[in-house]
């Protein structure tokens, strides 16, 4: 088995990291610099077409998008670790459920606070209501998740998961740059220090 996966540190690439370290499989890192234009190099378009990281070629197939990386990887070496449930299993569907909703409702809410608010892109493009707006977006998603987290550890089954990594990562990147109170959402506080501080997401830190 053959595992190459391409990343820039502190993008969604950092989500995949942790869980290729989480299920310890072998694997090869290629580290991509954004600012210096790698991802539009035609080796790596010939991976990722849209020259985003992350991608992932396993045993010559490529890979790209993070959450089909995540969804793949658990599916695949998941099972056997006890890090993702089993395909047809009730446990699955709210895998799949909450997955998504990581990345579309949630994540989509992050994105739109991001695009208006970081300096990563011209102010002349950045807009300040759609910004508050999303703000507001994104604090009912904590809410959503703090009533899903109540009398839990995790977000599906008794244990960890790779969900909980999909959505952590996540949560902890965005809460870098938006002014959100935590404190509000203890449930949500809870998990989030419980998932970051799992041993394979230190050694994802620590680079």
């Amino acid at each position: 088995m053959s595992i190459t996966f391409y990343y820039t540190p502190h993008t969604s690439a950092s989500r995949v990291h942790w869980v290729l370290e989480e299920l310890g499989v072998p694997y090869d890192k290629v580290k991509l610099d954004l600012r210096a234009g790698d991802q539009h190099k035609p080796e790596f378009l010939a991976i990722n077409p849209n020259g985003k990281v992350p991608a992932l070629v396993v045993d010559g197939t490529p890979l790209f998008e993070s959450l089909a990386i995540i969804l793949y990887l658990g599916d695949r070496f998941g099972v056997d670790k006890g890090l993702w449930p089993r395909v047809g299993s009730s446990e699955y569907a709210e895998a799949l459920s909450w997955s998504v909703w990581g990345s579309v409702t949630l994540g989509g809410t992050i994105f739109r606070i991001f695009f208006n608010t970081s300096e990563w892109f011209p102010a002349d493009s950045r807009n300040a209501l759609q910004a508050e707006a999303a703000t507001k977006e994104f604090e009912a998603a904590l809410k959503v998740l703090d009533q899903r987290l109540q009398g839990r550890e995790y977000l599906v089954g008794s244990g960890f998961t790779l969900v909980d990594a999909a959505n952590a990562a996540a949560l902890a990147w965005a809460l870098s740059f938006i002014k959100t109170d935590i404190a509000a959402y203890p449930a949500v506080g809870a998990w989030i220090e419980r998932c970051v501080s799992r041993p394979a997401n230190r050694a994802v830190e620590a680079g």
